[in-house]
């Protein structure tokens, strides 16, 4: 009988990718792989794929690992392996304080995780995998680590520099994905703009986006993570110009205040943000514009979040997310003294969202009676919930369709007429 192998990934859809090639790694080496935490069966070996990078991630993981480890002491599991950017991060304390998981292991070491279980690593493997979410969607991580310097970010640390993978190597997986069934591909990095430089001494996403264009059937091709000082007119003609390319930008400013942008070592100022947003609106005025603030940063003023709130209210980005500052060790902006009390982070954040719902909503009541295409994600309840180009997955908002009235699969492509709005949903009725 063979060995079965569960990985249970936290944190980023670049985890969820580390997740599924090392899944597949170990179905060749004749492990049953078993995917999702409520598995029926036994498995042999548990691996935690974990987050390091703040506070909440950070709790999450060991809360996991914790459970896992009684449910190995109550014989639900065999072996129990710890992997990701917690144990790259905290190695000798999480031996010290959990020496009940069998191994731990750090980030980028599938061969090592494959030798302690009397198996190998295949390179010829290196661009197959198998998908734990929906097989319509997939995600496609172009490097890996991060060549920024932001002053809260711990990545560099975990992840290292940044390393592009070969552009062939991209378009072969993106070849064997769509194959495969997959209609939306989302390409991800810490910094997508960066892809290339380290390679081939120019950033490369341009290149890369036609070729895989030029050799797949892809519906959608989603881009996440551009660095605001390296978005160039290319890439925002590029996406103009093809329809398989979603008109959607996710471009984290963290901050508008200069003095905040300075501190957390950004390479662009409150100015050079504004220009460069007004500039993606012109060139795409139809494009959803997504962005990720922190508050609460420490040295951050009254009058410095004003401007950030005033100019949220003034910009209308269509889709925002807020965390509020987590003062991690080994970044540069440990050195600052965490000055902001962590009741007036989180008042901070739930203003900026309180603004932020307002523009979605007025923004969502403006759409009814007009016509969107969108992909089936699931069904829930009464509903079939689905997606337009404008809405990444897990993260924006959603559109309901009544379920009822409809057969409609997860994966379908459908147009539908929009009938009503909240905050941050949509509901809809199939149309023609």
């Amino acid at each position: 009988m063979s060995k079965s192998a569960q990985i249970i990934t936290l944190g980023c859809s670049k985890n969820t990718v580390d997740s599924e090639k090392l899944l597949k790694q170990l179905e060749y080496s004749g492990y049953k792989p078993l995917t999702g935490r409520n598995s029926d069966e036994k498995p042999d070996v548990v691996i935690v794929n974990t987050c390091g990078f703040i506070n909440d991630a950070k709790e999450e993981s060991v809360n996991t690992i914790l459970e896992l480890i009684e449910a190995k002491k109550r014989g639900e599991l065999g072996k129990l392996f710890v992997m990701g950017c917690l144990s790259e991060r905290y190695m000798d304390v999480l031996q010290e304080e959990m020496p009940e998981a069998d191994m731990y292991f750090g980030v980028n070491k599938p061969d090592e995780i494959l030798n302690h279980l009397q198996s190998s690593y295949h390179r010829f493997l290196e661009t197959e995998r198998i998908l734990t979410g929906p097989s319509y969607y997939a995600y496609l991580k172009v490097s890996e680590g991060c060549n920024r310097n932001c002053s809260f970010c711990a990545i560099p640390g975990i992840r290292g520099r940044y390393v592009s993978r070969p552009l062939e190597e991209l378009v072969d997986e993106a070849m064997i994905l769509t194959g495969k069934g997959v209609k939306e591909l989302i390409l991800i990095a810490q910094d997508l703009t960066y892809y290339g430089v380290d390679l081939y001494k120019k950033p490369m996403l341009v290149s890369l986006c036609r070729e895989i264009l030029k050799n797949t059937d892809i519906s959608w091709l989603r881009l996440h993570y551009l660095y605001p000082d390296s978005v160039s007119h290319e890439l925002l003609q590029l996406i103009k110009d093809s329809p398989q390319i979603c008109n959607y930008i996710d471009i984290p400013i963290q901050h508008i205040s200069d003095n905040i942008l300075s501190r957390m070592k950004r390479n662009h100022s409150g100015h050079d943000t504004r220009e460069l947003l007004s500039h993606i609106r012109t060139c795409l005025p139809e494009a959803a514009i997504r962005t990720t603030l922190i508050t609460g940063f420490p040295g951050e003023t009254d009058d410095d979040f004003r401007a950030l709130h005033d100019f949220v209210s003034e910009f209308r980005f269509d889709r925002l997310g807020v965390f509020t500052y987590s003062h991690e060790d080994g970044t540069p902006a440990f050195a600052f003294k965490d000055d902001i009390p962590e009741k007036i982070k989180r008042e901070r954040a739930d203003e900026i969202m309180a603004v932020q719902q307002e523009i979605s909503l007025q923004g969502n009541i403006s759409l009814a009676g007009e016509k969107m295409r969108v992909i089936i994600d699931r069904k829930e309840g009464e509903y079939f919930i689905a997606r337009s180009e404008y809405d990444s997955p897990e993260i924006d908002q959603e559109i309901l369709i009544e379920s009822d009235k409809y057969e409609l699969y997860p994966g379908d492509f459908c147009n539908v007429l929009i009938t009503d709005a909240t905050e941050f949903d949509l509901k809809a009725s199939p149309s023609p």
